[in-house]
């Protein structure tokens, strides 16, 4: 069964990084743009949690997105990834533990500070 956080499924960031190696997974970055430039998920895309287009996600509806913040108390990437749902996407997850617990389970990152 998937953990869930405020209705949203969650993800690990071990299990996250499986997908990103496999490359079956769009990651998107709602931190502050200065956040995502000094680190963020390999591949993840920047976007405003809240401004963000349906055109700014895959075409495909049942594409797997995962949203991920700062960190466990951060509320940006749930609003975001519900976002995501109304519009329709179906495989909609949240890296609960944020970049800091990515930075801090030794994941590998992209950014100014790798």
């Amino acid at each position: 069964m998937m953990a869930r956080l405020m209705g949203l499924a969650v993800i690990s960031p071990k299990n996250l990084l499986k997908l990103v190696e496999e490359k079956q997974v769009t990651v998107i970055d709602v931190n502050a743009r200065d956040s995502w430039t000094k680190a963020h998920v390999p591949g993840a895309v920047h976007l405003d949690p809240v401004e963000y287009k349906d055109s700014d996600l895959p075409p495909d509806k049942d594409a797997n997105l995962v949203f991920y913040c700062s960190n466990s108390m951060c509320r940006k990437a749930p609003r975001a990834a519900r976002r995501a749902k109304s519009l329709g996407y179906t495989k909609v997850q949240v890296l609960s533990a944020g970049i800091k617990g990515w930075v801090a389970t030794k994941m590998p990152t992209e950014g100014e500070e790798r």
